[in-house]
């Protein structure tokens, strides 16, 4: 397959809002694709290279200097292999064959290769957020459910591999997918619910447990090996040395553990959360030493040899009793008094409750209203678009935000509104030094960035407005914090912004 091919299929999906129509494009795409170079169409579409990020920024691009041959002949492999090189290139000089090895692959590309490229090695292809219509361009291409793809999607952590499975085997090469212990799941996420009466409305048996202002963790356990892993599927088991020891101890001889963890204060309550995310790019002893964190778990995946995952939480949380002990994270099954145990909760310091249904199996995504999350302040996670520099005692700091919304259908973030509230003078120091590490371009007052960065705004809701694209604004949006923890294809989708909408 030619690169020309996935260049023309990523214009026609640019050009449509239609989720039917970017389906259909994909799964032909995918059918024409041979099982070699199927990873690398899967992976290109979606926004990022087979090798993941291959250490080459904007300006290196920027600077190459190739000129775009006249006539489209790069192949798909071509392009994969050159990447691959590049990802694999260190050692003394290696800057400079690196360089010469991205030289000569966009001196073979048309004008038009030269810019998905770019896009694609700069991160602004999307970011990932075609990952939903992927999974039902795959299953439509493949002629399998669509649940099938997700599933065997959730426990392998890779689209590509997941689509090869698909189209080469099916729905039995799907159903082999099995939960390998020390390869992490991509975690089940929870949907806003408006009300805990309208949360708990929705089950007809469900558990009640605490919503942390914590950091997710994933941890493995066979024998005396333990793996650690975030929410994004990064291994930091050398970082928390603590919860290794931790996990070492528990009364198992295998496990997969799906929770929380923060620091606390010495009166036990929570640390500030970026507080917590600190600890997981330090192993300083000092550092360690003060920010200890605590796990708290709320779901078993697998438990001595047993995988959990197509089991009910009833189950699953029959087997969290039996392992996690004082670990557990508070909260009862159909509570008594649920708007007690939302109000101890929020007195903890914490951000508020999970409603679950005991029914429900695990489940990457926001997958329906399985788990229900029950806060008293509304917040939002958006994607950081642009910044514009400050006036005032802001002068020379990057300040006022530009915030996106992700589009569901994968097409570029959907900008819904500024703002400069909430931004303390760490933040726009932090601000000011790490956004041109991210700049596209700029003009005089604004600097624009490639969509990586998710903020969580608090906000009274959002109006109509005609001011930004995505035909919305937010009303009283203030900065509560940036998610290290996440990226933007775990940002909230413009959908979730028109919940809010005031009446």
């Amino acid at each position: 397959m030619f690169l020309a091919d996935v260049v023309d299929a990523s214009a026609a999906l640019a050009a449509t809002r239609s989720r039917k129509a970017k389906i259909a494009t994909l799964a032909e795409l995918v059918n024409q694709a041979g099982p070699a170079e199927l990873p690398a169409v899967v992976a290109f579409l979606t926004g990022q290279p087979t090798q993941g990020r291959i250490g080459t920024g904007w300006r290196t691009l920027a600077e190459l200097g190739a000129a775009p041959a006249e006539e489209s002949a790069l192949t798909v492999a071509e392009v994969d292999a050159a990447l691959g090189e590049v990802a694999g290139t260190s050692g003394s000089g290696s800057a400079k064959r690196r360089a010469e090895t991205l030289h000569a692959l966009f001196a073979a590309a048309t004008e038009e290769e030269q810019r998905f490229l770019f896009r694609l090695l700069t991160g602004e292809l999307r970011h990932g957020a075609l990952e939903g219509v992927m999974i039902d361009a795959i299953a439509a291409a493949a002629e399998v459910p669509g649940e099938a793809v997700r599933r065997a999607f959730m426990i392998s952590g890779q689209l590509p591999v997941t689509a090869v499975a698909a189209v080469t085997g099916g729905a039995e090469a799907l159903a082999g997918f099995r939960l390998a212990l020390g390869r992490p799941l991509r975690p089940m996420l929870a949907s806003p619910a408006e009300s805990l009466e309208e949360a708990l409305a929705e089950h007809d048996s469900a558990i009640v447990e605490y919503k942390m202002d914590g950091a997710r963790i994933q941890v493995h356990r066979q024998g005396d090996e333990v793996h650690v892993y975030t929410r994004t599927l990064r291994e930091i088991t050398k970082n928390v040395g603590e919860l290794v020891e931790l996990v070492r101890g528990l009364p198992c001889d295998s496990v997969v553990l799906d929770g929380e963890t923060l620091a606390l204060t010495d009166d036990g309550r929570p640390r500030p959360f970026q507080e917590t995310m600190s600890r997981f790019g330090s192993t300083r002893e000092e550092q360690v030493r003060e920010l200890l964190l605590r796990p708290y778990f709320f779901d078993c995946l697998h438990l001595d040899g047993v995988d959990l995952l197509d089991a009910p939480l009833r189950e699953r949380n029959a087997a969290l009793h039996k392992v996690a002990g004082e670990h557990l994270i508070p909260g009862e099954s159909v509570p008594a008094d649920p708007a007690g145990l939302l109000e101890a909760a929020l007195e903890a310091g914490h951000e508020g409750v999970m409603v679950k249904s005991l029914d429900s199996v695990y489940a990457a995504g926001r997958r329906g209203r399985a788990w229900l999350k029950v806060k008293p302040v509304h917040t939002l996670d958006l994607v950081v678009l642009a910044a514009e520099w400050g006036h005032g005692r802001r002068t020379g700091y990057l300040s006022n935000l530009h915030l996106g919304a992700r589009d569901p259908d994968g097409g570029p973030p959907i900008m819904v509104g500024k703002t400069f509230k909430g931004l303390t003078d760490e933040l726009l120091a932090w601000q000011t030094k790490t956004f041109p590490e991210l700049e596209v371009r700029r003009d005089d007052w604004t600097v624009y960035l490639r969509p990586e960065l998710v903020v969580e705004i608090e906000l009274d809701g959002a109006q109509v407005s005609s001011r930004y694209p995505g035909g919305l604004a937010l009303r009283f949006a203030r900065v509560l914090r940036y998610r290290p923890d996440k990226d933007a294809a775990d940002a909230d989708t413009i959908d979730a912004v028109r919940a809010t909408l005031k009446g």
